[in-house]
């Protein structure tokens, strides 16, 4: 028989409801493999007794006849953004080292009332700051990927890296991520595997660590589009704590998938061709036309004029929402407390954010505060907004002569762990292609293409309007079954 370990989410909900094997079995499987990865620095806390309780209410369902849900006897791994109540919540920062929420997010609820359970928490750039997962206080992620003829340790993308880690090298069927500017998508194309942004506000944020409020949206990763789907319709839904949550019923994106393309027109934004893009990148997306045309679609060519604008204006409305997010670490309430000899209140304040919060944190609070500052709030912050809007018009316009967008996810394959730490604008630039969706807050997802010359994965990014999530999946499946990319990382840990 496949080791459990290898199977994705539809096959073990689907096995664990046929009695092929328990949920306790495949519990037990997959909580071995978390053991055995350690070295990939995936998880900040393993919570094998949770995966086990989960799994044994399944079970017991099962025997008593009952339904066990769209993710029944499904083990996850939840990255460490997402509040767990009694488990430790950190945010991969040492300012919420031991912090263990009394509720939970409405995310992570929803999911083990679908019959979830909790491998652990998993690793993430601090505060979900990052690109490469080298910012958080417990130590750097490593992908399960090598380059060929290299032993380097290469990154996972950032900042659901963990998640994207963990998935990749099969000790979790999926995970939970959360984008704010690609931190679903990038990580995904990184690994080989599938991740989806939903529109805004499809995913509660309540329980959430927040980064930039406008921008972050929770979503799923998982080996194939299908799992997507199915863990994307337990994850979602109206939450009433969360003031921009959608007031939308949750579609049947699993019923309704379909790699059929017949009718569709498939926009390609001129603008992407950017200077600096891998040639092998733009050669993935080449067949990524041809895979499209192949399912029945028409490919048109659009413009996305503001593109270039995009990732300026993010660098000020991020690092501006998470200057204001971030105020509440002070050291009063929870977490770190730094208080010097004879220090007082202000003291207390700046030796606690000293201490907890990492380079990176730093320079993205010091950068929203200069912009929010008194004389330069017009000159930068109104003035990202302003282009923020112009970026959403473009895709407006251009879903009026096409279904679906489909592009690059990231300009280059994964890079060594290290190579780019000295210079955050090359880090930034890894999200040139992910971050337009997000200012426009629109469903976008990432689609494994095939590997580079180096033996490295390379994805295809696919942008929907505002609610077509089905869109995005069907367009995505369609790759999925053309590309069957089905490359695994050579097992090293």
């Amino acid at each position: 028989m496949t080791s459990l370990t290898e199977l994705g989410v539809k096959p073990i909900r689907d096995g664990v409801a046929a009695g092929t094997f328990t949920a306790r079995e495949v519990a037990e499987a997959f909580n071995a493999a978390v053991a055995e990865a350690a070295v990939l620095n995936a998880f900040i806390v393993t919570t094998p007794d949770h995966a086990l309780a989960a799994a044994d209410a399944v079970d017991a369902k099962r025997a008593r006849g009952e339904d066990l849900g769209k993710m029944g006897g499904v083990p996850i791994g939840m990255k460490d953004l997402f509040a767990t109540r009694g488990v430790q919540t950190t945010a991969a920062s040492h300012i919420l080292e031991g912090f263990k929420p009394e509720y939970e997010s409405t995310v992570s609820q929803n999911l083990w009332d679908a019959g979830a359970g909790m491998l652990g928490k998993l690793n993430l750039d601090q505060f979900a700051m990052g690109s490469s997962n080298e910012t958080s206080y417990f130590g750097n992620v490593s992908s399960p990927w090598k380059k060929s003829g290299t032993n380097a340790a290469m990154s996972p993308g950032g900042s659901s890296g963990g998640s994207s880690a963990a998935v990749a090298a099969r000790i979790a069927p999926a995970a939970t991520g959360t984008d704010t500017g690609g931190s679903i998508r990038q990580p995904a194309a990184f690994t080989g595997i599938c991740g989806i942004k939903p529109t805004y506000g499809r995913c509660s944020r309540w329980g959430v660590v927040a980064f930039a409020s406008s921008l972050d949206q929770a979503g799923p990763m998982a080996r194939s589009v299908e799992d997507c789907a199915i863990m994307l319709e337990a994850m979602a839904g109206f939450d009433p704590k969360d003031s921009t949550s959608l007031d939308m019923p949750v579609p049947n994106w699993e019923a309704d998938l379909s790699a059929d393309l017949r009718g569709k027109k498939i926009g390609i934004p001129r603008e992407y061709r950017m200077e600096g893009t891998d040639a092998e990148v733009l050669a993935s997306w080449d067949r990524g036309m041809e895979w499209l045309r192949d399912a029945g679609a028409e490919v048109v060519d659009i413009s996305l004029p503001h593109t270039k604008y995009a990732l300026p204006a993010y660098y000020i409305v991020a690092p501006a929402e998470a200057s204001s997010n971030l105020a509440r670490y002070d050291g009063v309430r929870y977490g770190l407390r730094d208080l010097p000899d004879g220090a007082g209140l202000q003291d207390m304040y700046a030796a606690t954010r000293a201490a907890g919060f990492g380079d990176e944190v730093k320079r993205r609070i010091l950068m929203g505060t200069y912009v929010l500052s008194a004389g330069f709030y017009d000159a930068y912050y109104t003035q990202a907004q302003k282009v923020r809007a112009l970026v959403s018009r473009d895709y407006a316009e251009a879903f009026t002569q096409c279904d679906v967008i489909l592009a690059p996810t990231t300009p280059t394959a994964s890079f060594p762990l290290g190579e780019k730490t000295d210079d955050p604008l090359a880090m930034y630039l890894n999200d040139v292609f992910s971050v337009p969706a997000s200012l426009a807050g629109l469903p976008a997802m990432s689609v494994p293409a095939m590997l580079n010359g180096d033996g490295l994965p390379l994805g295809l990014q696919i942008v929907g309007r505002p609610f077509d999530e089905q869109g995005v999946l069907n367009a995505g499946l369609a790759i999925q079954q053309r590309a069957n990319f089905n490359a695994q990382p050579e097992k090293w840990w």
